[in-house]
C-alpha cells in the first residue's frame, strides 16, 4: 500500500470503455512523515477522494481489479481510503 495526496483530476476525452464514469486522480507519493517521493495515477475507488487529500492506494494490478471486481479490467492503483490520521507509536 502507498500513502500520498491527491494533487488533481485527470481529465480525458478518449478512454478505455472501463474508465467510463470512473475518476483518475493524480496522486504525489510520500513516505510516513509526509517527504514526497514519485506520483501515480489512480482510480477513484469509490471513496470519494478529493485534491488536497492524504489517501491510500493499492498499486498492483490484481489487488486493484479484485476491487473492482472484473479480473480483466486495465487497472494497476486504486484509491482504497482516505486518510484521517497517522498515530506515531513510537
Amino acid at each position: 500500500m502507498i500513502i500520498g495526496t491527491v494533487r488533481g483530476d485527470i481529465v480525458s476525452t478518449i478512454n478505455h470503455p472501463f474508465y467510463t464514469g470512473k475518476r483518475m486522480l493524480v496522486v504525489e507519493k510520500e513516505d510516513f512523515a509526509g517527504k514526497p517521493g514519485g506520483y501515480l495515477i489512480a482510480v477513484d475507488g469509490g471513496v470519494g477522494a478529493g485534491v488536497g487529500e492524504r489517501v491510500l492506494v493499492i498499486d498492483e494490478g490484481n489487488s486493484a481489479r479484485q476491487i473492482v471486481s472484473d479480473s480483466t479490467a486495465p487497472i494497476r492503483s486504486i484509491i482504497v481510503g482516505i486518510i484521517d490520521r497517522i498515530d506515531d507509536e513510537s
